[in-house]
């Protein structure tokens, strides 16, 4: 029987182990494997309701990608684009994870598509493919073996499995038309959707839709949005994560009102919000999003992912972490703690730097000048109570006379030359190459220093070993009867927390909260962000 690996578990998927997962009905496994019936020709999720296959009819694979590209269809009744979205997170090939997270905002989407019935030339999907490696710093063949090796398909088929699976819980959990739906999703055409489902499921699209989700009027789904139900997998610690994101609203951008997180967004030139509540008997988050542009929801949810930290396999970090005595006392009092991410990388680095040495009191007020000063302004009946702006893209802020914020020339300074470095090169805040090259590349930015480039490689980047070893908020939640420790010293203690040290920090910086006391604010490193 065919072996994957799953460096996530350390060594190749074993099918004796992953067969046992199977016959419990093992939570643990849902996300890391998927299972291949040889008899039916389907793929299902290890946690499947359907009667157990024989072991001889069983095939395991690290990825839905794998086993769609070995012929296997999707479980109808399981589900597999509804399982928790391990795949960046398992493993230790930063370059993989790094190459998802592009593939999950669409960096393959338009090539794949355009490609498609081109086997055996050198196609749009596999010029795609070369110049992502680029943006790794890696060559094309190497980034499709590490694929192999790290998820059993090319980038291609991830890219294209992606689009699938998408549209296919776009059909089963909203009313969108079937024209829409390929467009969202990201088909070239209706045809081209058609005949995909119709291959894939030997059925029509409209088939697979659920009777409750009847195709509902444009108009109803205008003033309703698309709610989608994103999953994780457990623990999560819903109340540390909300609380975070409350405690750095930004007025008119973002509200936090009885367990719900909404904010604006501008998205494919349209202007819209999304609305975020937790359904804990479900482990999922549902997020309703209203867009102009149906083509920008893969986008918007990948940030929401992104934001809310869902893809974090935080069972495996959490014990990676506990080696430590001093970090097992605090995964056990936080065992579901997240590590927020950021919208938008601008917005992110612009929210660091307005939360330099100041409290998040004073940068929230900067914030909510720099957004009324320059923000887009929803239509009236488009955003909601307290939603009324976008937050300020980079031309927008380079643009805009910054004197009346009131904060010192030389971070006024930064604000632009962050706003004209993203101008420059638009993918100034996504991964590149490693960590130490992604730091550097921030760190030429006038007026960003090592803490600011490591809190937005952490925030935005999300580079899970970002460590922004310089924060007082770190130091202080580092502290023992001995003291708090130097950078240095902290930097040396961390070491045993690679690669999951910017987890670490936040549990840190849990701590240090937890502890807060009225000090003097001018102690008080803390940033917006």
């Amino acid at each position: 029987m065919e072996r994957h690996r799953d460096p996530a578990l350390g060594a190749p998927l074993d099918p004796a182990a992953c067969y046992r997962a199977l016959q419990s009905r093992d939570a643990r496994f849902d996300g890391r494997l998927f299972v291949a019936v040889t008899s039916t020709g389907i793929y299902c999720r290890p946690v499947c309701p359907a009667r157990t296959p024989r072991f001889e009819n069983c095939r395991f694979f690290p990825s839905a990608a794998a086993a769609q590209g070995q012929g296997f269809r999707p479980c109808l009744r399981c589900r597999p684009e509804t399982a928790p979205d391990l795949a960046s997170w398992r493993g230790t090939s930063n370059s993989v994870a790094r190459a998802l997270a592009l593939i999950a905002e669409g960096a393959l989407d338009r090539d794949a598509e355009a490609s498609a019935g081109q086997a055996g030339t050198e196609t749009g999907a596999e010029a795609g493919v070369e110049a992502l490696a680029a943006r790794l710093g890696l060559g094309g063949r190497q980034l499709r073996r590490l694929f192999r090796q790290h998820l059993g398909a090319s980038p291609v088929a991830v890219a294209q499995t992606r689009r699938v699976l998408f549209a296919k819980q776009l059909i089963q959990e909203t009313g969108l038309p079937m024209a829409e739906i390929a467009l969202a999703a990201g088909f070239g055409s209706v045809r081209r959707f058609n005949e995909t489902f119709q291959a894939l499921y030997r059925r029509p699209p409209s088939a697979l839709r659920r009777r409750a989700a009847a195709e509902a009027p444009p108009a109803a789904l205008a003033e309703a949005g698309v709610t989608l139900r994103l999953r994780y997998r457990p623990p999560y610690d819903w109340p540390s994560m909300l609380g975070f994101l409350a405690a750095r609203a930004i007025e008119g951008v973002e509200t936090v009102e009885r367990d719900v997180y909404r904010r604006t967004l501008a998205e494919d030139g349209c202007l819209g919000t999304a609305e975020v509540r937790h359904e804990p008997g479900r482990d999922c988050l549902a997020a309703t999003i209203r867009v102009g542009s149906l083509r920008a929801l893969p986008a918007v949810v990948a940030r929401l992912r992104r934001v809310f930290d869902l893809g974090a396999d935080i069972e495996t970090i959490g014990r990676h972490l506990s080696r430590d005595p001093m970090m097992a006392a605090l995964v056990a009092a936080r065992p579901g703690l997240r590590a927020p991410g950021g919208w938008d990388g601008f917005e992110l680095a612009l929210r660091a730097v307005l939360g330099q040495q100041v409290t998040i009191a004073a940068a929230l007020g900067l914030a909510g000048r720099l957004v009324a000063l320059c923000g887009a302004a929803l239509p009236p009946d488009a955003g909601g109570p307290g939603l009324e702006r976008a937050f300020p893209t980079p031309a927008e802020v380079a643009a805009a006379d910054l004197a009346p914020l009131g904060m010192p020339q030389a971070r006024r300074a930064t604000l632009k030359a962050l706003a004209a470095a993203t101008l420059a090169d638009p993918r100034l805040f996504q991964p590149l190459g490693d960590i130490e090259a992604s730091l550097a590349r921030l760190r030429a930015i006038p007026g960003v220093g090592d803490w600011t480039a490591h809190y937005i490689a952490l925030r935005a980047l999300r580079e899970t070993d970002a460590f922004p070893a310089g924060d007082v908020g770190l130091q202080r939640g580092a502290a023992t009867a001995g003291g708090r420790p130097t950078p240095g010293e902290l930097l040396l203690r961390a070491e045993a927390w690679r690669p999951w040290r910017a987890y670490a920090a936040q549990h840190l910086w849990a701590a240090d909260a937890a502890a807060a006391t009225p000090a003097a604010p001018a102690e008080r490193e803390v940033a917006l962000a």
